[in-house]
């Protein structure tokens, strides 16, 4: 559904994205990341068609921005940062102005923003003044316009900003609704929030693109593994070392007395059976006691921290 292909945008001399390409397909919720000043924002922008790239093509359902700005601009309703609310009109007649603007039919007008109104939990607030609204309500309100038109695609930047801890919790289980019926591009500074609603996560550093991840996909190549034993440290790593199956064994503090903990990369399996079946066997014969076998997966901050 968005497809960025070599864009480079320049301001000036300084450059804010770096020939990136990168594709979200349709029904896909994706995080973008990155650390501030990498080129989330510009990469919004685009996509919206805000302002044009310096160099490269940005394509909607298919159709390039440049040539079809309107048709691509249909598809896509946009949250940014600060949303585009006027304070002094009632969220009903504003939500009826805004689809006006985006060209629904004036006789499904009133339908049209009464299904909105309830999809994002604003019926008991639809009279008030928006500007008279709490912040949690006036994001509410930011993404019911982006809602206006049903466009296929949502593009929120930092949805959750300055909400608290109730607000968050109510504004990400409507993004997880939303991303049943919509694509979803969404950029976040909270990575847990990330995890939680993506199924892909897109990683911006000084303007390039340095990870695209499958949150879903599980690594199916090597497995990582956190092991604890009732044995001595370098008579349990020289014994781990030994199996084809672990590529490497490095030592680890260890909480209990009398025991050794290494952290563990291996194949999940070989010849021999699985890797934790090995490693069994390796201890059990080696008269070790097992205290602790676990899988261990990275983290999306590890990821991150390490991309960046």
């Amino acid at each position: 559904m968005i497809e960025l292909e070599h864009v480079t945008k320049l301001y000036g001399s300084i450059p804010a994205l770096r020939d990136v390409s990168l594709h979200v397909p349709k029904g896909q919720t994706v995080g973008l990341l990155g650390r501030n000043g990498a080129g989330k924002t510009t990469a919004l922008n685009l996509m919206t068609g805000y302002f044009p790239p310096t160099k490269g093509k940005v394509r909607i359902g298919g159709k390039d921005m440049l040539s079809d700005p309107r048709a691509c601009k249909r598809m896509i309703g946009y949250l940014p940062e600060r949303p585009p609310l006027y304070d002094e009109m009632s969220v009903e007649d504003y939500l009826a102005f805004v689809s006006e603007l985006r060209e629904v039919v004036r006789k499904a007008n009133k339908a049209h923003v009464e299904e909105i109104l309830e999809l994002c939990s604003l019926t008991d607030v639809r009279r008030r003044i928006i500007g008279h609204l709490s912040k949690g309500y006036r994001q509410r309100v930011g993404i019911a316009q982006a809602l206006c038109g049903a466009p296929e695609i949502l593009i929120l930047d930092e949805p959750t900003v300055g909400l608290d801890p109730k607000q968050t919790v109510e504004m990400r289980e409507l993004i997880r609704r939303l991303g049943e019926g919509h694509t979803v591009l969404f950029s976040s500074h909270i990575l847990s929030e990330v995890q939680q609603l993506c199924s892909r996560v897109i990683i911006l550093n000084e303007g390039h693109l340095v990870q695209s991840i499958d949150l879903k996909e599980e690594k199916k190549d090597t497995v990582k593994l956190r092991l604890r034993a009732a044995i001595g440290r370098d008579k349990m790593l020289k014994g781990l070392r030994g199996l084809k199956c672990v590529i490497s064994a490095e030592a680890a503090d260890s909480p209990e007395e009398g025991t050794a903990e290494a952290v563990l990369e291996c194949r999940p399996a070989d010849e021999r059976g699985r890797a934790t079946d090995q490693i069994f066997r390796l201890l059990s014969e080696m008269d070790a006691p097992i205290r602790m076998m676990t899988e261990e997966k990275d983290t999306l901050e590890e990821i991150f921290l390490r991309s960046t």
